[in-house]
């Protein structure tokens, strides 16, 4: 490997101009470390997580409302101290409310959550990618590299190319084609690997120990994680400071729920709501769906799965954050539903004829979910849901080539389109 491709030597990793990343510590033994790219506790190997001063000063709600709406205006909740310098407009993704699925629903109102409009690559990868490649400049890695099933692909490949980095981007080697083709645009080093995620994941974290580069979801996953509790921020915010009763979220590795959990934690902790904490619901597709097993059995451990679904974004057999994510789910009094599928295409098809919204194989799952637990009892009459779509659907056509009906096909005369109408 030549040595511009490797990450710089004898750098200061203190932070670069006033930008420093936060101490870490073990939520296992409590271990602290200071600021550096790694995730696992050295001593027992538990996940680390970033450290904040409780006494720091925490903004009022009339102080955040006078921020750039982007994911840095919860600056304070973010594992860094000074300003950014990298990706500083990504966040702050609509709300809308969804009154006919809150109807097919059967509950007094709902919301999406649109991360399918995120900027830049319309998933909520966007919000990671924010934190994990500023963690990557604190450090003075300047080769950003990840494991993907498509979105953080995607993510991680255009965030580079604006910070001028160079990016190497692993995937499996069946991978959707748009999502391939959309990472590629930026010019990334793209490697597709033979095998799952899973498999990927693995070289990855080999990769990250003999290049030193900054592999967001590997050795900086301590500080990329944390961008994903903007989402809770933003729908509490966007309610008009209040929480709604039950949210519905997809699990890969389980990342979103846990930050979920956090962040509608930390917003409740700094008296920016009154509510209780929403009910959390997991989605997951049934051909691979290890978090929602774990839930439904209770207790135990994380039974890898190797997966069997068209929903690749959430094809992770051995989810990292399953365990946290299923406790996140039972603080809460919430769920965890897998769906088939035929359901998720369904899901897929319901919430573009209900909202607008057209979401990927992932998105499609969570509505899925959400009325396969209103058929179930757990989600009822008086909730106020909220639905989080994670990601475009422009990005997962295949599923759906089979699954629309065909267009007509009539000569330029009104009366071919007469017919049509009377027959409709």
């Amino acid at each position: 490997m030549t040595a511009s491709l490797l990450a710089p030597t004898g750098e200061d990793t203190t932070g670069r101009a006033g930008f420093t990343a936060l101490s870490l510590v073990c939520e296992n033994c409590g271990a602290r470390f200071d600021p550096e790219p790694s995730a696992i506790c050295l001593t027992c190997l538990g996940p680390l997580v970033p450290v904040y001063d409780p006494n720091r000063s925490l903004p009022s709600r009339a102080e955040i409302q006078t921020r750039q709406k982007s994911l840095w205006r919860y600056h304070e909740w973010l594992p860094f101290d000074g300003t950014p310098t990298l990706s500083p407009d990504s966040g702050f993704t609509p709300l809308v409310e969804a009154p006919e699925l809150a109807r097919r629903l059967g509950v007094a109102r709902a919301w999406v959550k649109n991360d399918a409009v995120s900027h830049p690559t319309l998933s909520f990868k966007d919000r990671v990618v924010s934190t994990a490649i500023n963690a990557a400049h604190t450090f003075g890695l300047d080769v950003i590299a990840c494991a993907s099933t498509g979105n953080l692909a995607n993510a991680v490949a255009a965030h580079a190319a604006r910070a001028g980095k160079p990016a190497w981007i692993f995937i499996p080697h069946d991978l959707e084609p748009a999502k391939v083709l959309n990472t590629a645009i930026f010019a990334p080093k793209l490697v597709r690997v033979r095998g799952t995620y899973d498999d990927v994941n693995r070289l990855c974290a080999q990769v990250a120990d003999n290049f030193g580069w900054g592999v967001v979801n590997v050795n900086l996953r301590a500080y990329y994680g944390e961008g994903s509790k903007t989402m809770a921020f933003e729908i509490i915010e966007q309610l008009g400071w209040r929480a709604p009763t039950a949210v519905v979220a997809p699990m890969a590795g389980g990342a979103l729920v846990t930050k979920l959990h956090r962040g509608f934690r930390d917003f409740a902790a700094a008296g920016l709501f009154d509510d209780s904490l929403p009910r959390l619901y997991g989605a997951q597709a049934s051909g691979c769906a290890p978090i929602v097993r774990l839930v439904e059995r209770g207790s135990g451990r994380i039974e890898p799965e190797i997966p069997a679904t068209i929903a690749r974004s959430l094809a992770i057999g051995s989810p990292a954050d399953g365990l946290t994510a299923a406790r996140g789910i039972a603080d809460t009094g919430g769920w965890a539903a897998a769906v088939s599928d035929a359901d998720l295409v369904a899901g897929i098809r319901l919430l573009a004829e209900t909202t607008g919204i057209f979401t990927e194989t992932a998105g499609g799952v969570t509505t899925a979910a959400a009325l396969h637990l209103a058929k179930t009892g757990r989600l009822g009459p008086n909730d106020e849901v909220v639905l989080c779509i994670t990601g475009n659907g422009l990005k997962t056509l295949d599923p759906l080539v089979d699954a629309l009906p065909p267009s007509p096909l009539i000569a330029p005369k009104l009366r071919e389109v007469a017919a049509l109408v009377e027959a409709a």
